[in-house]
C-alpha cells in the first residue's frame, strides 16, 4: 500500500506500520489532518479539529517508539472522539449551541485512557443535539460519504462519517437507542456497543444515564476490540463501571466460531423486514454456519412493550440530565430534544415504576435466552439504506419508527453488548449491516465472531468513492 492510500488502512494495520517505523505517527497524523482539511468541508464530520495537540501527541509517540517504549496497539494511531466526551484541549458542545463554549477542566475517563495508550486524538466528531434523534437546527448534519442522499445515522453521525471516509482510523460513539449501530450501518463501518457498565461514562455528556453506552467504531471487529480493550474497565469516578477484568480481545481473535451456538428467531428477523435487510442478515448467518457455527432456533421475547417504554424512559432520564438548562433555556433547544424532555417531564411516578418493572421482566427473559445460545443474529433495522427523504418522515410514521428501533433499543433496555458488521449494499449503493448480540460482558465472543465473519468476507474493506479518489 502506498503512502497515498494510508487513509484506507485498518487501525491495526496502521498500528503495525507505525510500530515497524514504516511510517511515523507524525506522517500518519499529518496525512489525516490534510485529508480532513480537504474533505470535511463537504462531509461535516468534525465539530472541531485539534491539529496542534494531535501533532504534539504524534511527536511524543514517535519519540517513545524510537526509544523502544510501546504503549500497545493504539500507540501513535490517529483517532477521534464523539463530541460528548470532555476534553481539555477543545470544547465539548454535545451537538448543542448552548454548550458551544463549554471547556471542561478535565478529560473524560475514556479520553484519558486513549491518551495513556498513546492514541493521537485528531478532534471532536459532530452528533445530533444532545445525542438524541435530530441535529440542532443551527448545525449542518454530517454527510454520508457513500451518497449525499443517504442518511448518515444518529446520533454518532460524525463518528460514522469520519471513520468511513478515512478521516480517522477509529472513533468513539455512544448508543442510547441505536446510536452506534445506526451510523455504523449507514456508513459501512463496524461498531461495538459494549455491555452497560463495561465502559466508564464519567465525563461523557449524558442523554439517559441507564441507557447510555460508550463504544468504538472502526473498520473491523479486530480494530473495535483494540479500542475497547483500552477504554473498558472499572473507574473510581464512575461507580457504575463494573470491576470485571477486561478480556484480551486480540488473543481471542483466531478462535473462530466452530461450535458457537448462534440463536436465530427466523420469524422475528423476517416479519415486516424489507427483503434487502433480511437477505443481508440471512447471508451473514449462512457465512457463520459455513465457518462452523451451529444454528439454534429461538423465540425472542416480545419487545413491543420495551420499545414503547423506551421513549418515556429516555425522556425522564434526559429531563434529569438537562435540569440545569431546561426549561430555563428552552428557546435554545431544537424541537426533537425539547419534545423528548417534555415527554419525560409529563410522566408520573406510577408511570415510571411500571416502565421499570416491564424493563426488568424483559431483561430477565433475554438473560434466560442466552442460557440456550452464545450469540444472537438480527438485522440492525427493518429497512436497508434509508435516505434523508425517508428519515424526514420518521416522526409522522409509526411503522417507520418501529422499524428503526425494533432491533436496537431492546438491547439498550437490557444493556446487552452488540457488534454491527457491514454485510452488503442496496441497489442504490447504500451500505447494509447486520448485528450480533451477546450476553452481558460477552464482548470477546462478539469480537471473535465478527473477526471470523470479516476474515471470510470483504464487505468491511469496501470504501466510498470519495475515500478512494481523495489523495
Amino acid at each position: 500500500m502506498s503512502d497515498a492510500d494510508l487513509h484506507d488502512c485498518e487501525l491495526l494495520e496502521i498500528s503495525r506500520r507505525i510500530a515497524a517505523r514504516q511510517v511515523s505517527s507524525v506522517e500518519a497524523t499529518q496525512a489525516q489532518l490534510d485529508r480532513i482539511r480537504r474533505l470535511d468541508r463537504q462531509l461535516g464530520a468534525y465539530a472541531c479539529v485539534t491539529a496542534e495537540s494531535a501533532l504534539a501527541a504524534a511527536r511524543t509517540a514517535d519519540a517513545e517508539l524510537e526509544s523502544g517504549r510501546t504503549r500497545g496497539p493504539l500507540h501513535g494511531v490517529p483517532i477521534a472522539v464523539k463530541d460528548l466526551c470532555w476534553t481539555t484541549d477543545a470544547p465539548t458542545a454535545a451537538g448543542m449551541t448552548i454548550h458551544r463554549d463549554n471547556r471542561p477542566g478535565e478529560d473524560a475517563t475514556v479520553v484519558k485512557r486513549l491518551r495513556a495508550a498513546g492514541a493521537v486524538i485528531l478532534g471532536k466528531l459532530q452528533l445530533t443535539e444532545g445525542a438524541y434523534a435530530d441535529h440542532h437546527p443551527a448545525i449542518t448534519p454530517p454527510r454520508n460519504p457513500w451518497g449525499a442522499e443517504f442518511w448518515s445515522g444518529a446520533s454518532s453521525s460524525g463518528s460514522g462519517v469520519a471513520t468511513a471516509a478515512g478521516l480517522c482510523y477509529g472513533s468513539l460513539g455512544s448508543d442510547t437507542g441505536g446510536s452506534i449501530r445506526f451510523p455504523s450501518a449507514a456508513n459501512g463501518v463496524t461498531g461495538l456497543k459494549p455491555t452497560w457498565g463495561r465502559v466508564s461514562r464519567y465525563g461523557v455528556f449524558e442523554l439517559a444515564a441507564t441507557l447510555d453506552h460508550i463504544g468504538p467504531m472502526a473498520r473491523s471487529a479486530a480494530d473495535c476490540g483494540a479500542i475497547l480493550g483500552v477504554i473498558a474497565g472499572a473507574d473510581p469516578d464512575d461507580p457504575t463501571a463494573v470491576p470485571l477484568p477486561v478480556p484480551d480481545f486480540a488473543a481471542a481473535l483466531e478462535g473462530g466460531v466452530a461450535g458457537l451456538r448462534l440463536g436465530v428467531d427466523a420469524d422475528w428477523i423476517a416479519r415486516d423486514v424489507d427483503p434487502v435487510a433480511h437477505a443481508v442478515t440471512q447471508a451473514a448467518i449462512d457465512v457463520l454456519t459455513g465457518l462452523g457455527a451451529k444454528i439454534v432456533p429461538v423465540r425472542f421475547p416480545d419487545p413491543d412493550d420495551v420499545i414503547r417504554d423506551w421513549f418515556p424512559l429516555c425522556g425522564i432520564e434526559t429531563a434529569v440530565a438537562h435540569e440545569a438548562t431546561y426549561p430555563a433555556r428552552k428557546d435554545e433547544y431544537g424541537p426533537a430534544l425539547a419534545g423528548l424532555i417534555e415527554l419525560g417531564r409529563a410522566q408520573s411516578g406510577l408511570d415510571y415504576q411500571k416502565i421499570i418493572l416491564r424493563r426488568e421482566a424483559f431483561r430477565g427473559r433475554v438473560r434466560a435466552l442466552f442460557e440456550e445460545v452464545d450469540l444472537l443474529a438480527v438485522p440492525v433495522q427493518a429497512f436497508a439504506g434509508p435516505t434523508l427523504a425517508t428519515m424526514a418522515t420518521l416522526g409522522e410514521d409509526a411503522a417507520l419508527m418501529n422499524g428503526l428501533l425494533r432491533f436496537t433499543c431492546p438491547f439498550d433496555m437490557t444493556g446487552s453488548p452488540t457488534i454491527t458488521l457491514p454485510g452488503g449494499f442496496t441497489t442504490a449503493g447504500a451500505p447494509v449491516a447486520f448485528q450480533l448480540v451477546g450476553p452481558h460482558f460477552g464482548e470477546a465472543a462478539l469480537v471473535r465472531a465478527g473477526h471470523a465473519f470479516q476474515s471470510a468476507t470483504d464487505w468491511h474493506r469496501r470504501h466510498p468513492a470519495l475515500s478512494r479518489s481523495a489523495t
